[in-house]
């Protein structure tokens, strides 16, 4: 059996991460994206070879985008193209990692209900391809909840728990029960990150004209990224901005793409409101109105009876994008203990006092390995594995 690090790869739709088991950070993240020759897809296959070594990935992808065609083979989470795929893992393993993929055990992730068809796609790249000596894909979710397990905050090592997993484009909610996902109580929010962008955008865009018109949207992700967090009372929060605006308001200075020139934004309001779109849908839009605690509490509930104490007890955030709110966690845990507290208090009474219910504990986690979380509990499982193969 080989001892070399096992190597893990989590494959995002934005984002790649790339490194060896037994590390804390992965060594590369790069974006997921190949740059390819439009000759070298399918037109002149009589000449494979030199085309098909012709493209670039990641960063040079973005580079090269003049000359060659840029494409995305990952997208919501799911491989769409395999032959782009195994190309960007050629090059993944050889020029990133410089390993040979035949000494090292491979963990890759996928997100939940995954198809199974796709995870034989990817067996039969890793072993056929790269004759790799051993594969395991593991579920996104699970992963980010071993890695809680070095936070701090876990009072036992569990793989029961809901995952917030919030990224660019839409939020899911995923409970996981003793390392299995409940596919049948996963929810989707389509709120996340690109939302709050557009909130404050036109946010800013009727109370700021001296923004150029083709930074707003840039400026919008910088002053979210920057200045965003969550506040507990959003009325007590209006009346602190009036009565003390010089203490909480911001001064972004950007400058203009084409001209160069500076210019500033004053930041107000914007800075709770983005974020509160996932407690207050309604301020944002009129189509989905189920605030985020909510949503969460249903899809508690809808799981088995016997696994809801645990998914309370661990409610873990990832936030992928570029800022993880300040103070999320806490509304998150008021808002969801309110929830809870009042269900029980009405079974009380319903029951005349006759039914005592054990109070349940309600916990949102988020730890400094927040945004790189799957990667590094995918390291942290291989490691361990490893580790239990080489004592027996």
């Amino acid at each position: 059996m080989t001892k070399l690090s096992p190597v893990v790869i989590d494959n995002g739709t934005g984002y790649t991460k790339l490194g060896f088991a037994g590390n804390s950070d992965p060594q590369f993240i790069i974006p997921s994206a190949i740059a390819v020759k439009e000759t070298a897809t399918s037109i002149n296959r009589t000449r494979k070879g030199i085309e098909d070594l012709d493209f670039y990935i990641g960063d040079e992808a973005f580079a090269n985008q003049k000359t060659y065609s840029l494409q995305y083979p990952v997208r919501h989470g799911q491989i769409e193209n395999w032959d782009l795929m195994e190309r960007y893992w050629e090059k993944c393993l050889f020029k990133y990692l410089r390993c040979e993929p035949e000494d090292h055990y491979f963990l890759l992730t996928e997100p939940p209900l995954n198809a199974p068809e796709n995870r034989e796609y990817t067996a039969e790249i890793m072993f056929e391809t790269f004759n790799v000596p051993g594969l395991y894909i593991a579920v996104q979710a699970v992963l980010a909840l071993a890695a809680s397990w070095t936070s701090g905050k876990v009072v036992e090592q569990t793989l029961t728990g809901t995952v917030i997993d919030s990224g660019d484009g839409v939020t899911h909610i995923i409970p996981v029960a003793d390392g299995y996902v409940i596919g049948s109580a996963i929810k989707h929010v389509p709120i996340a990150g690109r939302d709050i962008t557009y909130f404050v955008q036109q946010m800013l865009r009727e109370r700021e004209p001296t923004i150029p018109p083709e930074d707003s949207l840039e400026v919008a992700k910088r002053i979210k990224e920057m200045y965003s967090y969550v506040c507990p009372d959003i009325v007590k929060e209006f009346k602190k901005y009036d009565q003390e605006g010089e203490k909480y308001f911001k001064k972004y200075e950007g400058i203009h793409s084409v001209t160069k020139k500076p210019f500033s934004v004053d930041v107000g309001y914007e800075r709770f409101l983005g974020p509160e779109i996932f407690f207050n849908p309604e301020i944002a839009s009129s189509d989905y109105l189920t605030p985020l605690p909510d949503m969460v509490d249903r899809v508690i509930q809808q799981c088995p009876i016997d696994t809801r104490r645990g998914l309370y007890r661990v409610i873990l955030l990832l936030f992928w994008g570029s800022t993880m709110y300040k103070d999320f966690g806490k509304r998150l845990q008021r808002d969801v203990g309110k929830i809870v507290d009042y269900r029980l208090q009405k079974s009380m009474e319903i029951s005349g006092g006759k039914l005592q219910s054990t109070p349940i504990d309600v916990n949102v986690l988020s730890h400094k390995k927040q945004r790189y979380a799957v990667w590094y509990g995918g390291s942290l499982l291989a490691s361990m594995v490893i580790l239990m193969f080489i004592e027996h």
